[in-house]
Parts: C-alpha cells; structure tokens; sequence
C-alpha cells in the first residue's frame, strides 16, 4: 500500500483508542479489497452536507466502492451542493441561535443543518423543477425508475449543468453516476424530494404514483445484487452512522437465508461502522457488531470493526488511508 503524507501522519499517532480502530478498519477494508471482495458504504445523518464527496467520489472513481445504500436526504443533498454551493452559508455559532434566529432563516428559506444552511430556492426549488420533468416524463411514457435512477438519467442528461457550482468530480453522486454505481435508498419518501414527490401526485401531476419505485422493490433488486456478486466475491459492509441507510441493507443477508431458503450464500465479509452512538441497551446504533451473528448479519470471524466518533472526521482519514493518500 501507498504511504502519502496524510497516511503517514495517520499511522505514526493514531496508536490507541478510537484512533487505533480507525487505522485497523482502514487496513481491513484494503485487505478485504486485496482479497478480491466487494464493498458496500452506507450514508446517513447529514454526509453529502459535510461535503463528503470531496474524498468519497474518488473512493468510488478507484474502484474502492462496488455499492452504495443511502438516505434520500443523502442522496438529494449531493446535488443540491452541487447545484447551490455558492448559495449556502455556514453558521459556525449555530449552538448559540435563538428560536427568533432560526425563524428568520426559516424567512429567508434557508434551512439549517447543524452549521450549514441550504438555501431552498437555489437547490430544493432547482431539483424540484428539473425532477418533475423527469417524472412527468416517465408517468406519460407508463415507465417506472428508483430514485437514483432518476437522479442518474438528469445527470446524464445535462439540464443541470449550467447550474454547476463545485467540480463535479466533488461530487460523489455524479462519480456514481459514471460507474453506474448500484444505489439503495431505503425509506426515500422520507426526504425533501420525496415529500415533493408526494405533493405532485396529490396535485395530479403525477398520474400513478408508482412511477418512482421504492423500498420494497430496492430490497428485490438488492436480493438479487447479492445473490450474484457474493457467489463471485465477499461482500464487505462498512457503515456511516445508523439508522434504516444501514439498517435496511444489512438485513438482506438473514433474508435470503431465512425466507428465501438459500443458506449457502455467504454472510458479510468485513464490517466497520462510524458512529457517536456509544454502545446502549435497546439501541440498534448503540450495539456492538457481535449482536448481528444472533440476527444471521455476521459471522463469528467476520472482521468487525467499530470506531465511536464523527464520522465527519473519520470517513475522510479512512478513505486517505484505504487510497493512500
């Protein structure tokens, strides 16, 4: 493996504690790769809004990145930071704003996460308006796509172009989109473009509202992902936070064993996951890697790995690490 300077910096003081597991996660998610498996990332809490794309888009140009299961909000945000950069503003004191403050962003139709604010009309509007005439387009023609497919075919097409603000190579769903990279979106209509896509079909723009494809048809398509490239190679899980972006990939293993029938497919090969849950009774986000063998998730000598922090630090460092930087 390569050793650039931020690698070499990494290694020589991230000797212990969260530090330590993030060096180990590292050199097991390249090892798992040099072992000829794939890899599956999964995005959730606010990433494409961190700008993750700044590093994540190259993982996925070297091949380091086979799939990709994310929220809807992860998935619209890239391209609304692609779109709307230079509108955004940050708000560094944004733990000492008042209710008064917040409605006058809500005013201005800026809308906050965390320190960043997304201006409404620039991105969110922007989308909106290049979106329907996609999905307009397809409920005429009678055709059906998943939300990335969607995301994908605008992309390629270009009416979002002249809009771009950062180099697309920044962002991580326009690298997926050159690859055609295969994308989950569990719980889609939970997001700024579902809750539109929603207020289309009520409004009658939007003749059948299974135009878009959702989550129980992406649990089939991932069924079958599965099914075919794990009979060729292990399959790796590395997960960026929690909630139903992991949750709902992760889950397809003990289905195809236990409603499928079909245990001689191999459970996941490596996991890792980022997050500031710290371990807790009762929570999902909170529970070691060792509770997924009693769900049929993992096996006993599965590399687990676990690296409590954030992950709007962690994630970077680790792809520098695995693309030796």
């Amino acid at each position: 493996m390569s050793r650039g300077p931020i690698s070499q910096f990494v290694r020589h003081h991230f000797r212990h504690f969260n530090a330590a597991a993030l060096v180990d996660a590292a050199e097991g998610y390249t090892h798992h790769l040099n072992q000829g498996g794939a890899m599956m990332v999964t995005l959730a809490g606010a990433m494409s809004s961190a700008e993750l794309g700044l590093s994540f888009a190259e993982m996925i140009r070297q091949g380091k990145v086979q799939a990709v299961s994310c929220t809807g909000a992860n998935l619209e945000e890239d391209i609304f930071n692609l779109i709307a950069h230079n509108f955004y503003e940050r708000v560094p004191h944004y733990r000492d704003l008042t209710p008064e403050d917040e409605q006058a962003l809500l005013d201005r139709h800026m809308n906050r996460v965390t320190d960043t604010c997304i201006p409404e009309m620039e991105a969110m509007r922007r989308l909106e308006s290049a979106l329907l005439a996609e999905w307009e387009r397809a409920d005429q023609a009678g055709e059906r796509y998943f939300p990335h497919e969607f995301i994908y075919r605008l992309l390629r097409s270009g009416a979002l172009k002249q809009h771009y603000q950062i180099d697309p190579r920044d962002s991580w769903v326009y690298a997926a989109m050159e690859k055609n990279l295969p994308i989950v979106v569990p719980g889609w209509e939970d997001s700024t473009m579902g809750n539109m896509y929603a207020g289309h079909c009520i409004s009658g723009d939007i003749k059948n509202v299974h135009t878009v494809r959702t989550g129980i048809e992406y649990m089939m398509v991932l069924a079958d992902w599965y099914t075919e490239t794990s009979a060729r190679q292990s399959i790796g899980f590395f997960q960026i936070g929690g909630g139903i972006a992991g949750d709902f990939p992760i889950c397809v293993v003990p289905m195809l064993h236990q409603d499928l029938q079909r245990t001689g497919i191999p459970v996941w090969g490596y996991f890792c996951q980022i997050s500031d849950s710290t371990t807790s009774y009762g929570s999902y986000s909170g529970a070691v890697p060792n509770e997924k063998i009693t769900w049929g998730k993992l096996a006993v000598d599965t590399p687990k790995f676990i690296i409590e922090s954030d992950a709007s630090i962690v994630a970077p460092l680790i792809f520098a690490l695995v693309l030796g930087e």
